[in-house]
């Protein structure tokens, strides 16, 4: 137990210093929320897949879908790698920083509000935000809480006050500098973690050969009657399975709290880095969660009773004190560092796209930071609040972490994915197709979680009901620009104007 606290101890010193040693970066906007637009491959990669990767996916997902599908719910992870990370990177990083510098917009809501002319689009994507990222966060603390009650028997109220202040303590001092070190650090921890524990679950099976055979031996009827389906390539669900591999996967390309690691990037060569970086990164850490959790049918937990969120928890009880304590920082550092991203994201959206220019007038660039430290508060707590509820409900429907994921995912990847995506690469994109986005996204999510029972049945799970979201807004938009009015062509033009702009290259690039 001294281990324990002790490294606990040593870990938040280190987290809440970063905040203060960055506090003469967070003196205005553009540094507060952007990091002055600065940042290079190494923090920009290591943001990205820390904020990517939380106790959701470690606790929730890998636990969840492992007990589902067995070791093919690797295939999550990989595609978390290759779609969520590479494609990502590839697609979207190098317009998203020359577009939202040339727009000087801060946010995604404020990226559709000068992309596309309107105020409208501004207001409506910054209340989707605020509202949608808040069961995302409440679904951090619930996943933590299970591994602090495991290793120290704390109360889960004391585990959430305690991530709380201290996450909140480095991101109002530091902003995003601080967040982007502190995820550097936190992503080594996260690698390392990672190895070690999976090393030390298969050596307690013999290996992971004998792993694997013990597997194959495992049957569920209620599952599958097919033998060997856990150990087999695609499972005993590859449909289901593809689900869960498009909502985490391709849903990154949608979130804001994502994409905005893209304004923050300084160089091209930084691109290329990052996209090496940030995908190795998922690969280990996104592969190696799922490929854990695809083992626990080895062990022995009481499902019914007790959820799929003490799958992971169980696995890991019998390990030595010290990799529980590594355990511990492992998932605290993905926790703390999604966290920071969420509030910032949630934060700067409010202030700068909802109370700016709308509530209140005239904002000062120092008023700006100010609020947005406020709100940081303000929605740590509700979050917090939200968490603690869904821990002492009594209905079953939010009780899993992943759940509460796939409803935040799901509206807010449906509803900005496809105008994101074709803002950046398509001048016939209209702000009606926007406003489609936006309502089905966000409409269809909200209908699936009060009236889940009236949806087709392969629809009724928020997972399958996000990847759907996220997929048809890639059809609707396209479809309604082409029948709505056309933008103004001025608008349009100055937009795009910047992917014009004349600018000098390597030779190894143009032979020109």
């Amino acid at each position: 137990m001294v281990l324990k606290i002790v490294m606990l101890v040593l870990f938040f010193g280190v987290m809440v210093g970063v905040g203060i040693y960055c506090r003469k970066n967070a003196t205005d906007v553009n540094g507060f929320v952007l990091g002055g637009r600065s940042v290079g491959p190494w923090l920009t990669a290591f943001a990205y897949g820390t904020s990517y990767f939380s106790a959701v996916i470690f606790i929730g997902y890998a636990g969840q879908f492992g007990w589902k599908y067995g070791i093919a719910s690797t295939w999550i992870g990989i595609g978390n790698a290759l779609i969520g990370s590479f494609l990502a990177w590839a697609i979207l990083g190098r317009r998203t920083r020359i577009m939202t510098q040339h727009l000087n917009s801060a946010t995604m809501p404020e990226f559709f509000g000068k992309r596309f002319d309107s105020k409208g689009l501004k207001i409506g994507a910054s209340v989707i935000v605020f509202i949608f990222l808040i069961p995302y966060t409440a679904s951090l603390y619930n996943g933590l809480s299970r591994l602090f009650e495991m290793a120290f028997g704390i109360p889960y109220i004391w585990c959430i006050l305690a991530m709380s202040v201290l996450t909140g303590i480095y991101v109002i001092a530091g902003g995003y500098m601080a967040t982007a070190i502190n995820d550097f650090i936190q992503g080594i921890i996260m690698l390392i973690g990672i190895v070690a524990v999976i090393a030390a679950v298969l050596s307690q099976q013999g290996g992971f050969m004998e792993a694997l055979k013990g597997l194959s031996e495992v049957t569920d009827e209620a599952v599958t009657d097919m033998p060997g389906a856990f150990n087999s390539f695609f499972g005993p669900d590859p449909l289901n399975l593809l689900g869960v591999v498009i909502l985490t996967s391709l849903g990154t390309w949608g979130l804001p709290q994502m994409v905005q690691k893209f304004y923050a990037i300084k160089h091209e060569k930084d691109i290329r880095k990052g996209t090496v970086i940030s995908t190795a990164f998922a690969i280990i850490v996104a592969g190696g969660c799922y490929f854990l959790g695809g083992f626990g049918r080895l062990f022995d937990v009481d499902v019914a009773a007790n959820g799929y969120d003490a799958i992971i928890p169980t696995m890991l009880s019998s390990l030595p004190d010290l990799l529980i304590a590594v355990v511990v920082i492992l998932v605290l550092s993905a926790s703390m560092s999604t966290l920071s991203s969420l509030v910032i994201a949630s934060s700067s959206t409010l202030t700068i796209d909802l109370l700016k220019g709308n509530i209140i007038k005239k904002m000062s660039d120092k008023k700006q930071v100010v609020l947005i430290r406020v709100f940081i508060v303000v929605f740590i707590a509700i979050s917090a609040l939200i968490a603690i509820y869904q821990t002492q409900s009594q209905n079953e429907s939010v009780k899993f972490i992943a759940q509460l994921m796939g409803v935040s995912w799901g509206a807010l990847a449906g509803a900005f994915l496809a105008p994101f995506l074709y803002g950046l690469y398509w001048k016939k994109t209209t702000k009606l197709a926007c406003w489609c986005s936006f309502i089905f996204g966000a409409g269809v999510m909200v209908l699936n979680l009060f009236f889940r029972s009236f949806f087709p049945v392969i629809l009724q799970s928020p997972i399958n009901c996000g990847a759907f979201t996220m997929l048809a807004g890639l059809i609707i938009v396209p479809v309604v620009s082409l029948i709505s009015p056309k933008p103004k062509k001025e608008m349009v033009d100055a937009a795009f104007a910047c992917y014009e702009k004349r600018v000098p290259a390597a030779q190894k690039r143009s032979l020109d």
